[in-house]
């Protein structure tokens, strides 16, 4: 993997603020870069169908406590027996979305800096306990469909699993699009794999410690923008940069770009999939809960 000279942390800072998407959708800024999905881009992505199959990229609701899923999905049965031996089960769930389990949908308000939230707003007067007022999960209520590419980090370096040494680079981003001869365009889902379950069966601590995070570097941040996607799909995060001091850079993609954010992802399969046929792109559809002011929903 060449070696190519790593931004600082006020360059990281000079992605998020000079390439600011503020303002550019008026009226409908609420829903943030989802504008660039337009009917003829669901078009584009319908057409990649070719052999019909199905992946999903949804992992199983955590419920059980762990080190990585302090704060599990709470889910219980219920059963209401009737008359002549009739009867039904009902579900009861809790969510907490965000975390490191849960496979979710990050919504614009779910973060911000000192500058302001997605769109140049207040956090103090949109996010209320009730929920948030502007940038929430249900902008995008109609659900999300569009051409999605996956770039597979490990394939291209020849090794099982992305590391906290090693992090995924802008321009490694750029050398994958190369290599499988693909492009990320205005309005498609950039799904990055980083072979997180891999990593997690070689790491028994792994995504425990905020300080120790492989993922993605803040010096991604140019690729995003300049490829005008509307989502970023990883299965590990942002890599902790401890040569920056930004914990989270890339996060700042949902307040800056207006990107949404589709976390924890399980991708590997898709991988697979994608090895197998031997092409990155394909239709890719993304249903979020219709929670009004949610900042994010499973």
């Amino acid at each position: 993997m060449s070696k190519r000279p790593i931004p600082s942390q006020e360059e990281i800072k000079a992605y998020l603020r000079d390439g600011r998407n503020w303002g550019r959708w008026g009226k409908k800024g609420g829903s943030g870069a989802i504008n660039l999905i337009t009917p003829e881009k669901r078009v584009e992505a319908a057409r990649l169908v070719q052999s019909g199959k199905v992946v999903s990229l949804s992992r199983p609701l955590p419920v059980d406590p762990s080190p990585q899923n302090s704060r599990p999905v709470q889910h219980y049965i219920k059963i209401v027996e009737g008359e002549d031996g009739r009867g039904s089960s009902l579900d009861y769930l809790g969510v907490f979305h965000h975390g490191v389990a849960l496979t979710h949908l990050d919504a614009l308000c779910h973060n911000w800096d000192q500058d302001g939230m997605w769109d140049g707003r207040d956090p103090e007067e949109e996010i209320t306990f009730d929920g948030a007022k502007y940038g929430a999960i249900d902008e995008w209520s109609d659900g999300i469909l569009t051409r999605g590419v996956l770039l597979d980090v490990p394939q291209h370096r020849g090794q099982p699993y992305v590391t906290v040494d090693e992090p995924v680079h802008g321009w490694e981003l750029e050398d994958i699009c190369r290599e499988q001869g693909i492009e990320v365009g205005p309005g498609d889902a950039l799904l990055v794999f980083c072979g997180r379950e891999a990593y997690s069966a070689s790491n028994s601590d792994a995504f425990t410690d905020w300080r120790e995070m492989p993922g993605l570097h803040g010096s991604c941040l140019p690729f995003i923008r300049e490829s005008d996607a509307a989502v970023l799909g990883w299965d590990m995060l942002d890599a902790s940069s401890g040569d920056t001091g930004d914990s989270m850079p890339v996060h700042g993609v949902l307040f800056a770009y207006g990107v949404a954010i589709l976390d924890n992802a399980l991708l590997e399969p898709l991988a697979k999939v994608c090895a197998a046929e031997g092409r990155y792109e394909f239709m890719l559809s993304v249903n979020p809960l219709v929670i009004k002011g949610g900042t994010g929903s499973a």
